[in-house]
């Protein structure tokens, strides 16, 4: 079974503007909600694959009920705690002169150590041998930074494969439990090892370096320019050719879909990579932190450029 751990999910509202001045009034031309977080994206992702996963994580208040019911409704598989205070809300504007996002992140609800220790005891209940973990996102004020490397002890204690996809400290506590996999962008990768990654070869090296620390599948994504992917003692470069982006919210969860997608499916380094490029391209192509569906990954993974890093 695949599980999405996101600890501080959101409901992501998008709003659409002519052109977006500073300083001044502004009407929503478009308006559109979606309910979000990393770890949900991934399912979202999942979903648009044919790929069935359980969504893990903290929801609260009113905010919380929407997104909670929300997503059962539309028949996602939820094992929620409920806490104290209030869902965030993340707002993205869109400036449509600009073709440009720009998002603004609420902190989320503090959960408490109680709260905390019935989540991992959820966790720890769950996990079975053979099971993909995805933890994803942002934890919650409150929780220690320390929470993704304890769940993914206990994940990969039971026999489960644990996937990363995070930022600063909870990503630097993250990788000292060496998951199974590890997906980050350059700049993230660059504080994990402690050095600036700039070029081409320095990324390649990073991917190495992570690979021979124990990460068994490395992904650092470089945006429009693709991936780079370490596995099976093989370093893979894979792009595509120029696409029409609309909105990279989302994208990077969606090339976690991918990753998620073929490791289920045992697949050798090629088409690994060929799946994380097409799926988070395909997101790229939609608007807000919309997916692409299954045709669309299935058309663009054909074109993916690959080529072994010397």
């Amino acid at each position: 079974m695949l599980y999405t751990v996101t600890p501080n999910p959101t409901l992501d509202k998008t709003l659409g503007v002519s052109a977006l001045m500073p300083g001044t009034i502004h009407r929503a031309e478009t308006l559109r909600v979606d309910f979000g977080g990393k770890g949900i994206n991934v399912s979202r992702a999942l979903r648009a694959l044919g790929i069935a996963s359980v969504c893990f994580g903290f929801v609260a208040g009113h905010n919380g009920r929407i997104l909670s019911d929300g997503l059962q409704a539309r028949d996602y598989a939820c094992k929620f705690i409920e806490i104290a205070g209030e869902t965030r809300q993340n707002i993205t504007l869109f400036d449509r002169s600009k073709n440009e996002y720009t998002k603004l992140n609420e902190a989320g609800p503090v959960v408490t150590k109680r709260e905390f220790d019935a989540f991992t005891a959820l966790i720890a209940q769950t996990a079975r041998a053979g099971d993909l973990w995805a933890f994803c996102g942002s934890l919650l004020p409150g929780a220690p930074a320390s929470a993704y490397a304890h769940w993914i002890d206990i994940v990969q204690r039971a026999g489960a494969r644990a996937f990363l996809d995070t930022s600063g400290v909870p990503l630097q506590a993250g990788f000292a439990a060496r998951p199974f996999a590890l997906k980050v962008n350059a700049e993230e990768a660059g504080k994990v090892l402690g050095r600036e990654l700039s070029s081409d070869a320095q990324i390649v090296e990073a991917v190495r370096e992570l690979n021979h620390a124990g990460i068994a599948v490395a992904v650092i994504t470089r945006g429009a320019q693709g991936i780079v992917l370490g596995m099976e003692n093989t370093c893979m470069l894979a792009a595509l050719p120029p696409i029409e982006t609309r909105s990279a919210v989302g994208a990077g969860d969606a090339a976690m879909a991918g990753l998620l997608w073929a490791v289920q499916d045992n697949c050798e380094v090629q088409e690994t990579a060929r799946r994380i490029t097409a799926c988070g391209a395909a997101a790229a192509m939609q608007e807000g932190s919309e997916v692409g569906d299954r045709a669309l990954v299935e058309s663009l993974r054909t074109r993916v450029l690959l080529a072994v890093a010397s």
